[in-house]
C-alpha cells in the first residue's frame, strides 16, 4: 500500500517538459495590458514593445509629431523576443531556445499571447480578432459587426458597425479596446467606466443621441411637482412653444415654462425647445440640480 501511494504521488509530478514550459510563471512578465513571457517587434517601426497597446500608447502620445503617429498593424507581426532567454524568433507559442511557453493563450491569426487564461479568450472569425468572456457566452451580430453578450441577443437595437467608432466620452477606439464596454438601450456602445463617470456627474442620457438610458420616472414626477408649484407670470401663461423629445423623437406644442417642457407623447422631460419663445432651452440643468 505504501509503495502504491508513493507511486501515485510520483505520477502526478510535472514532467521536465512541463517544468520548462512553466518557467517564469512565478515572476511578473508582460505589462499592464497583458501577462506574457515575450515582447513584440513592431513591424511598422522595428521597435520593441510589451504589446500592441504599449506601442499604440507610445506612438500616439502628444509628444509624438502628428505626422509620425500610428497604430501597429497587429496581424503583420512576425517577430517576438522571449522575456526569459532574450531570443528573437518567429511568432510561435513556444520559445525555440529555452522551451518556455510565451503565452498560455496563443492565437496564430492575431499573433496574440496572454498568460491569464481566466479571461476565457476566444477568436471570433467574423470580428477578425480575439475576444474575452468565453465563446459560448457571446454571439456575433452581423449588422452591428461585433460580438455581444447572449443576454442581448433578442433585445439589442442593431446599429450598423456599432463598435467601429471611438467611445463618445474618452474617444478610445471601441472595437478592439481591452476595457469593458456596454450597450445602452438606444443601441450605442460606450466604455462601462465612462458610463459610471457620466453618472458621477449626473448625466443620464446617451452622449450620441441624447436618449435617457435609465428609468427617469421619479425625476419626471419631481419635475411635475416643481412645474406645478411655480406658475408663470400672466404675460407667459398662454405662450406656446414647440419642443422635440430626445427620448421618443416626437414634436409637441406645449405651454412655455422656465423650468422644463414635458413631452405630450411619452411624458419625458428630456426635451429641447425648437421654435417659439426665447430660443433653445432644455431641462438638463434642472435635472442635474434635482438628482444631486
Amino acid at each position: 500500500m505504501e509503495n502504491g501511494l508513493k507511486q501515485q504521488r510520483i505520477s502526478h509530478l510535472p514532467s521536465k517538459d512541463e517544468c520548462t514550459m512553466e518557467m517564469g510563471s512565478d515572476q511578473t512578465y508582460g505589462c499592464s495590458h497583458y501577462r506574457r513571457r515575450c515582447k513584440i517587434i513592431a513591424p511598422c517601426c522595428n521597435e520593441i514593445f510589451d504589446c500592441r497597446h504599449c506601442h499604440n500608447d507610445a506612438k500616439n502620445s502628444i509628444e509624438v509629431d502628428p505626422l509620425d503617429r500610428h497604430d501597429i498593424p497587429r496581424h503583420e507581426l512576425k517577430r517576438v523576443i522571449c522575456s526569459l532567454c532574450k531570443t528573437e524568433q518567429d511568432v510561435q507559442q513556444m520559445c525555440i531556445n529555452c522551451g518556455v511557453c510565451l503565452g498560455k493563450y496563443y492565437c496564430s491569426k492575431c499573433k496574440f499571447f496572454d498568460d491569464d487564461v481566466s479571461k476565457n479568450q476566444y477568436h471570433c472569425e467574423k470580428c477578425g480578432i480575439c475576444r474575452t468572456g468565453g465563446r459560448d457566452n457571446f454571439f456575433h451580430c452581423d449588422k452591428c459587426e461585433c460580438c455581444y453578450s447572449n443576454l442581448l441577443k433578442d433585445s439589442h437595437i442593431c446599429i450598423e458597425r456599432a463598435m467601429h467608432h471611438n467611445c463618445p466620452v474618452c474617444f478610445e477606439y471601441l472595437f478592439d479596446t481591452p476595457r469593458d464596454t456596454t450597450v445602452l438601450p438606444c443601441g450605442h456602445t460606450i466604455h462601462l467606466n465612462c458610463v459610471k463617470e457620466m453618472e458621477r456627474h449626473f448625466q443620464y442620457s446617451c452622449p450620441v443621441c441624447s436618449k435617457s438610458y435609465c428609468d427617469m420616472t421619479r425625476i419626471w414626477e419631481r419635475l411635475d411637482q416643481e412645474v406645478a408649484s411655480i406658475p408663470m407670470p400672466q404675460m407667459y401663461q398662454n405662450k406656446m412653444v414647440w419642443i422635440l423629445c430626445n427620448d421618443c423623437g416626437e414634436t409637441s406644442e406645449v405651454n412655455y415654462h422656465i423650468l422644463a417642457h414635458k413631452c405630450l407623447n411619452c411624458k419625458s422631460y428630456n426635451t429641447r425647445q425648437t421654435r417659439g419663445g426665447g430660443g433653445h432651452t432644455s431641462c438638463s440643468t434642472r435635472i442635474l440640480e434635482m438628482v444631486r
